[in-house]
């Protein structure tokens, strides 16, 4: 019996997975957890091996999760699942360690079959996904740029991230004039929102 965890913060959405994950004869729905920062400690209690993260978390993301779970419980393969097909995430996460990506919209029996290939040693991600990673590219931002877009996303002033970050004000305008030119944008709520399809931040 392949034994499955599964992080979602919308409780239908994870309740209707674990009850159709549960109709297939060789796999079992062993936990749930709604919070990103309760997957690796329940992953550890229940010993899964396939985990199915949701990336949008309250706590942490899956992506974080992803990471710190390969590297406490390496037997655990993690499938990311999200609403969210952005190529930047399907990057981010082949870099964490998943070995699969798949949209909610899939059917169920795909998901099915992708815990299974997974198990098996294979990589899945979504077709689609794969193409659009390919022809989108890597992050054209560094950390600090990342960081700085984060923060810029609420609106804050300069003088506020940088207090925020620990930065000088002129440090932040260099990263946020940086981080405008490379997204190709005019202004950091532009860059922020392209950043953000993307799945660089």
């Amino acid at each position: 019996m392949i034994r499955v965890l599964i992080a979602e913060d919308q409780a239908m959405m994870r309740g209707a997975l674990a009850v159709l994950l549960n109709l297939e004869a060789d796999i079992e729905v062993i936990a749930e957890v709604a919070d990103g920062l309760a997957i690796v400690p329940e992953a550890l209690r229940t010993m899964p091996d396939v985990a199915l993260l949701d990336i949008e978390l309250p706590g942490a993301s899956g992506l974080d999760a992803c990471r710190e779970l390969r590297a406490k419980l390496p037997d655990c393969q993690v499938v990311i699942v999200t609403t969210f097909g952005r190529p930047g995430y399907l990057r981010r996460a082949m870099e964490a360690g998943a070995k699969g990506f798949l949209v909610k919209d899939g059917p169920v029996d795909g998901l099915a079959r992708a815990i299974r290939a997974v198990l098996a040693g294979e990589t899945v991600i979504d077709p689609d996904l794969a193409a659009g990673a390919l022809s989108v590219g890597g992050n054209p931002l560094t950390e600090r740029e990342r960081d700085v877009l984060r923060a810029a996303g609420d609106g804050s002033s300069a003088a506020d991230i940088a207090s925020r970050l620990h930065l000088s004000d002129s440090t932040v305008r260099n990263y946020l004039s940086s981080a405008i030119g490379k997204t190709g944008r005019n202004n950091r709520i532009q860059a922020v929102h392209t950043a953000r399809e993307n799945g660089w931040l």
